[in-house]
């Protein structure tokens, strides 16, 4: 059975290793398919495939776009696309605008808890700077001893509510969901699980999303929780969606499980590439 991850992120993003250093580590937990999904972004796109060829795996081309969505911030990732596709990187780089105001704001607002400095400590982890993000401003507060983990910065301090956090108007799902089809792409719904909605606005998303052309979720993923893999395969099934699998990659110690570690996908759900290869 193919080992499959198709949600992995690199230092493009807000990951920690570059791209090839990602493909290795992959490999080494077993990847036999692999998609590079960094937030926003598809720069490591090449140098990903050319460092999965040499690792040995299939490449799937893919990104990770942040939506706002009923006034929540949702992600959808592209698989299969086309990283050259004029629509798609310009969206992108629309997407990726204001996040360096968005992180001098959080900054502004951690000072004010206490903690100065963060603008510059997250800069310190930040390789592509179009893409500051929450999880910079994380690894920084791990770094200075004001939590123990980033979860446990996301819980005190950058979640809806925390001093640190301030919201962004992201892509709507209608724009995304143009530019995925647009570039060729598969969208699926990242993580549907981590979102904090009422059953009935998560049916909302699951109906607009489908109304909108998209046919797929995340069932078995590193930021659900396994008794969610059987409830989100169950949605699955019950809309006609198919079924991605993926670690969600940051950093080797991170994520909640490592490459070798992922569950399969449950019975009865399609996989969203089960007729790639």
């Amino acid at each position: 059975m193919l080992k499959v991850d198709l949600h992995c992120h690199s230092n493009i993003s807000d990951g920690v290793l570059a791209p090839p250093a990602v493909a290795a580590y992959a490999r080494k937990g077993g990847v036999d398919v692999w998609a590079l999904t960094d937030h926003d972004e598809v720069g490591g796109i090449k140098a990903a495939r050319r460092a999965a060829q040499e690792q040995g795996m299939r490449f799937v081309a893919g990104v990770e776009i942040s939506v706002t969505w009923a006034n929540e911030t949702i992600h959808v990732v592209g698989l299969q696309v086309d990283e050259d596709e004029a629509r798609l990187v310009a969206g992108l780089a629309a997407t990726r605008h204001g996040r360096d105001q968005r992180g001098r704001e959080m900054a502004a607002q951690l000072e004010k808890a206490g903690i100065p400095g963060a603008y510059e400590g997250a800069l310190k982890y930040v390789a592509n700077p179009d893409l500051l993000s929450r999880t910079h401003f994380a690894r920084y507060l791990c770094e200075i001893g004001a939590c123990s983990t980033t979860s446990e910065v996301f819980r005190r301090y950058l979640t809806e509510g925390r001093p640190g956090y301030v919201p962004h108007r992201w892509a709507t799902l209608a724009d995304t969901m143009g530019w995925i089809r647009g570039a060729g792409g598969i969208p699926v719904i990242a993580h549907p699980g981590r979102y904090r909605f009422s059953k009935t606005a998560e049916g909302a998303l699951f109906d607009e999303f489908k109304q909108l052309g998209g046919n797929a979720i995340e069932v078995v993923t590193g930021s659900h929780t396994p008794d969610q893999y059987a409830t989100y395969a169950e949605v699955a099934r019950r809309y006609g969606f198919l079924a991605s699998r993926g670690t969600d990659f940051h950093a080797p110690g991170e994520a909640r499980v490592e490459f070798d570690k992922l569950a399969p996908l449950p019975a009865g759900v399609t996989p969203v590439w089960h007729d790639w290869f």
